[in-house]
């Protein structure tokens, strides 16, 4: 069986060659379902250094940054792998994402317009009447995702931001997961309409209640129903 690669594009070699080997892997990182395979993603240097165009000093430099954030780890005789965390940590990590992305919430009433509240509700346009979440999970789980990128961007707060980047690649990869399981797309639109309803309403008590307990519910899913993560 092939081992999964990242899916990495040529940098732009006038720019510098660690900065750009950096941003290509970590976007590269950050855009893989590191949980849809039983295997770790390995990163293969040298084929990383084809795949950008680049010698492998950049690729070693930007791995070391890589490393240094949490993204990647080194394990000896055995070469360097994208992290993937454990049970416990992914609930931990889903319990963090709660209280921020509720702060988020909270802050959009206060300091969002109406116009880019009703962005929200343009995401999720498609899955009502006939286009059910369920019958195109692909395009839901896209929407999802945007939505909750939404929510942190929309608060305004860069501190919220820089928090939730280092989260964002396994709740993403653990929403991506489970959406299909057990009726959650069906639930999950149903809790983004009566979020963006307490947002429209400036409703701050309550969009931020809604919010985290949305969020709050996936870690309560993955504990009873992923097994599949150690």
């Amino acid at each position: 069986m092939a081992m999964p690669r990242l899916d990495v594009k040529p940098i732009d070699t006038q720019s510098s060659f660690r900065t750009q080997a950096y941003n290509a892997l970590k976007q590269a990182i950050t855009s893989v379902n590191i949980y849809s395979q039983p295997h770790e993603i390995r990163l293969d240097e040298r084929q990383l250094s084809q795949d950008l165009g680049v010698s492998r000093t950049p690729i070693r430099e930007a791995m070391t940054l890589l490393e240094q954030e949490g993204f990647v780890k080194t394990l000896p005789r055995r070469g360097i792998f994208v992290v993937r965390k454990t049970k416990r940590e992914i609930i931990q990590m889903i319990e963090v994402w709660a209280a921020l992305e509720s702060l988020a919430a909270r802050l959009i009433t206060m300091r969002a317009s109406d116009a880019e509240i009703a962005t929200l509700r343009r995401l999720f346009d498609e899955f009502q009447g006939g286009h059910s979440p369920e019958g195109h999970l692909d395009e839901y789980s896209d929407a999802n995702i945007k939505f909750h990128q939404a929510i942190i961007k929309m608060s305004g707060n860069e501190c919220i931001a820089d928090m939730t980047e280092n989260l964002f690649i396994h709740v993403r990869a653990i929403r991506q997961m489970t959406i299909g399981q057990n009726d959650r797309a069906q639930r999950s639109i149903v809790d983004h309409l009566k979020i963006i309803e307490a947002l429209e309403r400036r409703d701050t008590e309550l969009a931020e209640k809604l919010t985290r307990q949305h969020t709050l519910d996936l870690a309560a899913h993955v504990e009873k129903h992923c097994n599949f993560l150690s």
